[in-house]
């Protein structure tokens, strides 16, 4: 009989260099690393790293890649109509 803990499927291995999605925030980023078990992640144009559960990423599509870059260039264009 197996239990719920080994019927669970173990979190995959990221590679610095990899582009995942941040289920838990909805955000595209690139795997820096790792310290434990939690994952770094930087925003694919830069910016400030986040810290991710392994159990919440997941390989980003180029659509979730695109709709990232969308978000960002919406941002900035927004703040520069502001000033």
């Amino acid at each position: 009989m197996s239990s719920p803990e080994s019927a669970r499927e173990h979190p995959r291995d990221w590679e610095a260099g990899e582009t995942a999605l941040d289920v838990a925030t909805g955000r595209v980023g690139r795997v820096m690393g790792h310290v434990g078990p939690r994952y770094q992640l930087r925003p694919l144009n830069g910016g400030r790293e986040w810290e991710a559960d392994p159990e919440s990423l997941e390989a980003a599509y180029q659509s979730d890649a695109l709709s990232a870059a969308v978000v960002t260039a919406n941002t900035s264009q927004r703040i520069r109509e502001r000033m």
